[in-house]
């Protein structure tokens, strides 16, 4: 039997797990998830022992495979319902920044031609992405000041896989390039630095 997957979840207090065909949900102070698992696996909620357990109905290696992915995502959503998941990011530039307006996040990150809107008035932000629903985005540092004082903005949220999406696009459009670091990252993402180039000067 797979190590992960025998392990039973806990199910803290406050949180709701109810099994109906082959959708697991789960509801709590954070939100509410759901996720269809597949047909191998069998799902029992002991609500005495506060825990869930999950099976498998053969040994085939596909079927062991799923055993532990399935228990490692109903616990994901279990801590994401209870506690909630966050990801943390930082806006390195001079000038780069970023805000949060009617459930969209306006991103500045160096690129030319903002451009204009339909009322022909300067466009607030280069890029303007939709929070998605079950996400929220806090901006701590709105701005970067020199190299070494980026802008700052966390996501959160109950669905950890979602928030993993997001982040992800959201740094695809400016990712740090290697020599000044511009760009986004994650909080603590280590970003390999290239030296610029020298140009020697001589006498011709």
């Amino acid at each position: 039997m797979s190590r992960i997957g025998k392990k039973p979840i806990p199910v803290p207090s406050g949180v709701q797990v109810a099994v109906k065909g082959h959708t697991v949900t789960t509801k709590g102070p954070k939100g509410e998830l759901s996720w269809r698992f597949p047909d191998a696996m069998t799902i029992e909620v002991d609500s005495g022992a506060g825990q869930i357990v999950v099976g498998r109905k053969g040994d085939a290696s596909s079927v062991r495979a799923l055993h532990g992915l399935t228990r490692a995502l109903i616990a994901n959503m279990v801590t994401g319902v209870s506690k909630g998941y966050e990801k943390k990011l930082e806006i390195y530039g001079t000038g780069y920044g970023c805000q949060v307006k009617g459930g969209q996040f306006l991103l500045n990150c160096g690129y030319m031609g903002r451009g204009v809107d339909a009322q022909g008035k300067p466009k607030e932000a280069q890029f303007v992405i939709d929070i998605p629903k079950g996400l929220s985005v806090t901006v701590e540092v709105p701005t970067a000041r020199g190299e070494s004082e980026p802008a700052r903005f966390t996501v959160t949220g109950a669905d950890k896989q979602l928030i993993g999406q997001f982040t992800s696009e959201l740094r695809l459009i400016r990712p740090p390039e290697p020599y000044k670091g511009k760009g986004l990252r994650f909080q603590g993402e280590h970003v390999r630095r290239k030296q610029g180039k020298a140009f020697a000067s001589g006498a011709s």
